[in-house]
């Protein structure tokens, strides 16, 4: 007898420590449903959801296990009923129930539906059990071709949410981030660029020194011979001007006289 009860009392240690933890789950689901509505997020739900249908599965292996004594064959009887304030009843049912008097027994202890719930529950029993065999094969096919046709819809939305999430993760780039700060870089500090070499200045005859040929009005060395608008004295006929070219070839004569 003894032996029984230790098992007894362990068994119901479990499962209360089990029933805790399916109440804390169920509480804190309530509680985000309450006061997280707005942000909380599908996943977060079905994360909350598994965790409570663990806790039941796991609760429903532990009654059904054959170390378990059959709870079904124990009767529970209130010891004490008053309509006054328990405080010790207050903190194990954590405030919720006050008092355990002859009108909250019934419910409380009740280990049958109520008398309406019952009605119903018989009801239905019987209108099951009175339908024949091929109207009820008829109602099973029309609710399999009903849940079917919903699973295709389901199941067409995911193949397209799928395709569509694999096309933007699988976008070809065209852009390069490296690229474009190097060419800012380039652009505001010139930061790359290659320095424009100046050309040198050639050597003429005898130690001269002659100008690079450049086109005329860009500012840089003009041909022989052209005139400049910019610069005064030259406005007037090119008859009066000297000639660059003659004055070259004279000098050239009087300093190599044997060319003549």
């Amino acid at each position: 007898m003894q032996r029984e009860e230790k098992q007894l009392e362990s068994a119901l240690d479990a499962i209360i420590m089990r029933v805790n933890d399916l109440k804390n789950s169920i509480g804190s689901m309530l509680m985000k449903l309450e006061h997280e509505y707005e942000t909380l997020h599908w996943p977060t739900f079905l994360d909350n959801f598994a965790l409570m249908s663990g806790h039941l599965t796991t609760l429903s292996k532990m009654l059904s296990h054959e170390k378990c004594p059959p709870l079904r064959n124990l009767t529970v009887l209130p010891l004490l009923l008053s309509p006054d304030r328990d405080e010790e009843l207050m903190r194990l049912t954590e405030h919720r129930v006050h008092t355990f008097s002859h009108d909250l027994v019934p419910d409380y202890l009740r280990t049958k539906p109520e008398p309406e719930v019952e009605a119903k529950m018989n009801q239905m029993e019987h209108k099951a059990a009175s339908l024949s065999y091929e109207a009820a094969q008829k109602q099973i096919t029309a609710y399999v071709k009903v849940v079917t046709n919903v699973w295709e819809i389901v199941s067409k939305a995911r193949e397209e949410w799928e395709t569509e999430a694999g096309a933007r993760s699988g976008a070809v780039q065209t852009s390069s981030i490296n690229d474009t700060h190097t060419l800012v870089a380039a652009v505001g500090m010139g930061k790359g660029l290659k320095a424009v070499i100046q050309p040198p200045v050639q050597p003429g005859p005898q130690g001269m020194m002659v100008a690079p040929v450049g086109r005329p009005g860009t500012g840089g060395p003009q041909q022989p011979g052209t005139m400049n608008p910019n610069q005064p004295g030259q406005m007037g006929a090119m008859g009066k001007a000297p000639s660059a070219i003659k004055t070259n070839i004279k000098a050239a004569t009087q300093i190599h006289p044997y060319n003549r």
